[in-house]
């Protein structure tokens, strides 16, 4: 969808360079969101690690850097902006 409309990316694989602490909170501050707000709660890793999604926001990030599959994806990210690419349409608000 980005190809077509033009648009340069880059597509970082969240399983082989996964975000850390400090990348996610950046994230998170750019989202204007809680951990809790892009849990994904019906991940295996979500059951496996015995999550409610009432969690403090220091577990959760904690968490999610270890399993990096609990956090939706994709986000895209450009400049002091990101966006939860659901639906991928959204996407495109970035580069309004």
């Amino acid at each position: 969808m980005l190809e077509e409309k033009g648009v340069e990316y880059r597509y970082r694989e969240y399983t082989k360079e996964p975000l850390d602490k400090s990348e996610l909170v950046q994230v998170l501050a750019k989202l204007g969101l809680k951990p809790k707000d892009v849990l994904r709660k019906k991940d295996p890793a979500f059951k496996d690690a015995g999550l409610t999604g009432n969690e403090s926001d220091a577990k959760l990030i904690a968490l999610m850097v270890e399993h990096p599959t609990l956090l939706e994806r994709p986000i895209g990210v450009r400049g002091k902006r990101a966006v939860v690419g659901r639906p991928p349409e959204r996407l495109l608000e970035l580069v309004k």
